[in-house]
């Protein structure tokens, strides 16, 4: 992916979100998009389960919706083809993955290689996959965070673009870490699709690129002291 003729003349990235729960990081992109502080459109919400009620929150936005339940499909390339052909039809320049819970083959990923972002709640490459909060408590780690990364066939293994961290305290459990990380996880993917919206980043031969130098090492996000006070919308 290099930076678009259309984000040198500054018009609006198409993004597509994919989703399988609450949609709070859509909620997130939504109110930055109305803020006028991120240069997109939101030209589809879809999900995996036509019960999300991330669904919802996009139709309230005015965001068009589309539910692809995988039950309907024998094969994981079925489910895939019913989906990215309504990402298609919106001509969506970015896919974002914000908490879908769905994995996409290989096929599907390759064909959207450095045009698909996905977010994932740790300092990757620790703790790919599920209950990461509970893994870094067991571990015994001191800091914790989220990670938005390029979507490549292994599992949360894609070149990371940028990380927020925060410290553990010794109070923590899995919820508290989860309630804590999740303002810092809405601010790093907003910031996240910025760069992208404004042509700063780009993926190069699996080499992810900053104002066209190779990042040596994840972008660190630092989010203001009052977000970080602010509860986490539920």
């Amino acid at each position: 992916m290099s930076p678009s003729p259309e984000a040198a003349a500054g018009q609006r990235l198409r993004v597509a979100v994919l989703l399988s729960g609450r949609g709070s990081n859509l909620g997130a992109l939504i109110a930055a998009r109305d803020a006028g502080t991120l240069p997109i459109d939101i030209v589809l919400a879809a999900s995996d389960k036509p019960a999300a009620p991330g669904l919802a929150l996009a139709r309230s936005a005015g965001v068009p919706v589309y539910a692809s339940d995988r039950r309907r499909f024998g094969k994981r390339s079925e489910f895939d083809a019913d989906l990215f052909e309504q990402v298609r039809a919106v001509d969506a320049e970015l896919v974002v993955l914000a908490g879908f819970m769905r994995i996409l083959g290989a096929r599907t990923v390759r064909a959207w290689q450095g045009r698909m972002i996905n977010i994932h709640p740790s300092l990757l490459p620790l703790h790919p996959g599920l209950h990461t909060h509970e893994k870094v408590l067991a571990a015994g780690e001191t800091e914790h965070g989220a990670s938005v990364h390029f979507v490549t066939p292994e599992l949360d293994g894609g070149p990371v673009i940028a990380q927020v961290r925060m410290p553990v305290r010794k109070s923590d459990t899995p919820e508290r870490l989860a309630k804590r990380l999740l303002p810092l996880e809405h601010h790093l993917l907003v910031s996240v699709v910025g760069l992208l919206a404004a042509g700063r980043v780009c993926l190069e031969q699996g080499q992810v690129l900053v104002d066209g130098t190779p990042a040596t090492t994840p972008l660190v996000v630092e989010v203001p002291k009052a977000r970080r006070r602010r509860p986490a919308p539920r």
